[in-house]
């Protein structure tokens, strides 16, 4: 007999009913378990990767959850689960979340890292392949970068609307390619709005290219199409890959509350109308090159702003009002029309600058446009600004500043010799932005020895020393003899310290004394270097970078080092530095060199002229160097490209000799493309003339109080027709 009344069975089943329809976690353990997991997802589900190494792996997670359930994609324990080798992720579908990934020791096997679609959609109905309304949150990407330096991805491409990307840590990208990138292709992923908010930007070393920028919004070819894209509250740390940190190219997007802490370049307008910059904080600290803000195109809004210690300058500069091109096509520059730069507050920076790039093309001075109610302070009472071009289509009104202005802009200021300026508090800290669990850039010194390891005299003893080091070291030399049989090849900082010049002597058996590698960088001090034993062969160099491409920008310096004999053949550089190699900066001191059959300083692989080179600050100074037939350096920056800052070349106090010899048709210096170049207090003793290459950026060489015994001393070239000079020669003296 069934006592089971039809009421107490119905209630029975609706209790059961939430626990059938719960939600479901899928903790996976490898790439099949997450495979089988994203086939039967519905809202409210979690995907777990757990703790490990995923190695190889491209991951596509398409699912449709709901605003109240979405469907999550996580690390079972956040930072625990690690994306390596060459691995990638796709979003597709809606209401998703990313949480607590980290990708590293490895690169995208595609164009992107993550992407916010699966595939272009085909059609403007076809949403299938693109990710809406979803989270990308607490995800590290560090150092995920191609091995091939000039190899272009992204680690971020945002598609589709309504996404946000909160909480995340960007740091040490390395190759070409923006490090996010707003996508606006097709119109799935216009008028998006999307919300970057609260990342932390690490460094983005210098790339010596362009394509160095941190975030990009848009492209020139959809640039008057609106995004309605906010960046807000994001930390932006040494992000120097190059001159646009930001680069808005897309309309009406907001811009505002982020830190740009020591970071080179600008948050640039690049394209695109009635966007609106506030309440942004840029700290140079005197950094070289850190910028603020470029203004391009119409109807853009720039308040409220602070901005102190910036030191660039040109496109660089710590404001910068652009000049157009009339008539411009899509992809060039728009005349600044409409503009309000109001309310901003600048201390201490060096160059504020109007009709900034104005020339033959570039003649469309700004139109329409009000600079009211800011206030500049610069403690050495000089003033900034820089007019370019005609400003008689902006109005000035209301400004304050301790300095006197030019003519053209005094009805606009008024002086105030004692103008207070209080420091604000930033919009946001470091320690709000990004993750909590994984550390954050501190800066270092590359020869920060953590041991001190005495070397004895001897064949192989360094390499044999070197060879069970972990970290970077400093290995010291007694006085003695020390012969290399083989190359030593450096994948760590290191210095070598010797006894001084004449009592430690190097030789070497190979085409090279040291080749650098990805991870390297590397100081020679107080020995000699004698290149006798090395054989009769092509390319030789004392020290050369990876014939291979190397992410990792090195340092590389020659203190108290005596180079000699490097004449047993035809071709012998003391540095070289390959193709698809960079130096953060090249630098030699009380140094000497002597009968060299090449160059010094070999800096010119980078010869396909599209705006690559070699070292960013190259410096020589209180050193001789006599008989060398390829003269003291060659440094080749080729191309029309204007977004890198250098190179920079500094030679001062140094005795250049027969190198090569005034009848010879070479150049003591040749600089192709260098940005910045001072060669100052320096004697030429029959040698050939320095050879000024210049193309374009604005380059600024200058050559002071030399003194040169046969003429000229220098020749000055125009690689780009129709280019000003820049050039400048001073107190320089001829003596036979």
């Amino acid at each position: 007999m069934n006592n089971k009344s039809p009421l107490r069975s119905s209630l029975f089943v609706l209790a059961l009913f939430p626990a059938l329809c719960a939600a479901k976690d899928y903790s996976v353990s490898d790439f099949s378990e997450y495979q089988n997991a994203v086939d039967q997802l519905e809202p409210g589900d979690r995907v777990l990767l757990q703790d490990g190494v995923w190695s190889d792996v491209e991951f596509v997670f398409s699912a449709r959850g709901t605003a109240e359930e979405p469907i999550t994609l996580a690390a079972e324990n956040p930072g625990k689960a690690i994306i390596s080798g060459r691995s990638n992720l796709k979003l597709a579908g809606e209401h998703l979340v990313v949480r607590g990934l980290v990708f590293k020791n490895g690169y995208t096997p595609s164009d992107t890292v993550i992407s916010f679609r699966t595939a272009k959609p085909k059609s403007e109905e076809d949403y299938s392949t693109i990710a809406m309304n979803t989270r990308l949150t607490e995800v590290v990407i560090d150092d995920f970068s191609n091995p091939d330096r000039y190899e272009t991805d992204y680690w971020v491409s945002v598609y589709g609307k309504n996404n946000r990307i909160d909480h995340n840590h960007f740091s040490f990208k390395r190759n070409k390619g923006v490090t996010m990138a707003v996508r606006l292709d097709t119109e799935h992923s216009r008028e998006n709005n999307h919300v970057i908010e609260y990342n932390y930007f690490g460094p983005r070393p210098v790339l010596g290219s362009n394509g160095g920028e941190t975030l990009r919004i848009g492209t020139s070819h959809f640039s008057l199409s609106d995004s309605l894209t906010t960046v807000a509250h994001n930390y932006f740390e040494h992000c120097d890959g190059e001159v646009e940190i930001i680069s808005n190219k897309s309309g009406n997007n907001v811009l505002k509350n982020n830190v740009f802490f020591e970071s080179r370049g600008t948050l640039t307008l690049r394209h695109g109308n009635g966007n609106l910059v506030e309440g942004n904080a840029f700290i140079g600290n005197g950094v070289d090159h850190t910028g603020g803000i470029r203004v391009i195109n119409a109807d853009q809004i720039v308040r409220n702003n602070y901005m102190s210690g910036l030191t660039g300058s040109r496109f660089g500069g710590g404001l910068v009002v652009m000049n157009g091109v009339p008539n411009s096509p899509i992809n060039r520059y728009h005349q600044v029309d409409n503009a309000l730069i109001t309310g901003n507050t600048l201390v201490n920076v060096d160059r504020i600058i109007f009709g900034a790039g104005s020339d033959e093309e570039r003649s469309a001075a700004p139109s329409n446009s009000r600079f009211e109610n800011n206030t500049i302070v610069n403690d050495s009472g000089e003033s900034p600004f820089e007019l370019h071009d005609s400003v008689k289509g902006i109005e000035f009104d209301g400004n304050k500043a301790n300095f006197s202005v030019a003519k053209e802009l005094k009805e606009g200021f008024t002086k105030v010799d004692n103008l207070d300026v209080s420091v604000p508090e930033l919009p946001v800290e470091k320690d709000e932005v990004g993750v909590s669990w994984y550390p954050k850039y501190e800066k270092t010194d590359r020869f920060s020895r953590k041991n001190s390891v005495k070397v004895a005299p001897g064949a192989d003893t360094v390499l044999d020393v070197y060879s069970g080091l972990e970290d970077a070291a400093e290995l010291v030399l007694d006085e003695g003899h020390y012969h290399f049989s083989k190359t030593l090849i450096l994948d760590k900082p290191l210095v070598i310290k010797g006894a001084g010049k004449g009592k430690t002597t190097l030789t070497f058996a190979r085409k090279s004394l040291v080749d650098l590698m990805n991870g390297s960088s590397l100081r020679l001090q107080d020995l000699t270097v004698s290149g006798a034993r090395a054989p009769d062969d092509k390319a030789n160099a004392v020290i050369r970078s990876d014939s291979s491409p190397m992410t990792k920008n090195f340092q590389l310096e020659l203190l108290g080092v005596e180079v000699q004999d490097l004449d047993i053949n035809k071709d012998f550089d003391v540095i070289k530095l390959r193709k698809s190699t960079f130096a953060d900066e090249v630098l030699i001191k009380d140094s000497s060199f002597n009968n060299i059959k090449g160059s010094v300083l070999k800096l010119d692989s980078e010869k396909d002229d599209y705006g690559m080179y070699n070292a960013e600050y190259i410096t020589v100074k209180n050193s001789t160097v006599s008989n060398a037939t390829g003269g003291l350096m060659t440094v080749y920056r080729g191309g029309t490209d204007e977004s890198t800052f250098g190179p920079h070349v500094h030679v001062a106090g140094v005795t250049i000799e027969s190198s090569p010899a005034a009848d010879s048709s070479g150049h003591s210096i040749l600089l192709h493309g260098v940005q910045r170049g001072l060669i100052e207090s320096n004697h030429f003793v029959n040698s050939a003339p320095v050879l000024i290459q210049h193309t374009v950026g604005g380059p600024v060489i200058r050559i002071e109080s030399n003194t040169y015994s046969n003429k000229p001393l220098y020749k000055v070239e125009s690689v780009v027709s129709g280019m000003e000079s820049t050039f400048s020669a001073d107190n320089n003296n001829f003596s036979e």
